[in-house]
């Protein structure tokens, strides 16, 4: 069985937003701004490294249940 749709949508989701706050600090008026935004696509990018660990575990017990 694949991963769960879910689990993919959170993951695209994730990228999406990480991509869109990279390009906000890129073009951030000033440094507070830009670093803010750094932050923000720091975590989106660990929440999605996340939904990955759990895509793996999905896919590790699928197979261990066949």
């Amino acid at each position: 069985m694949e991963e769960d749709p879910t689990t993919q949508e959170l993951r695209v989701d994730q990228l999406r937003r990480e991509l869109a706050e990279r390009d906000n600090a890129e073009q951030a008026p000033t440094d507070d701004a830009a670093e803010t935004h750094a932050k923000r696509a720091d975590k989106n990018a660990y929440l999605r490294r996340r939904l990955e660990e759990r895509a793996e575990a999905e896919r590790k017990a699928d197979r261990d249940e066949s």
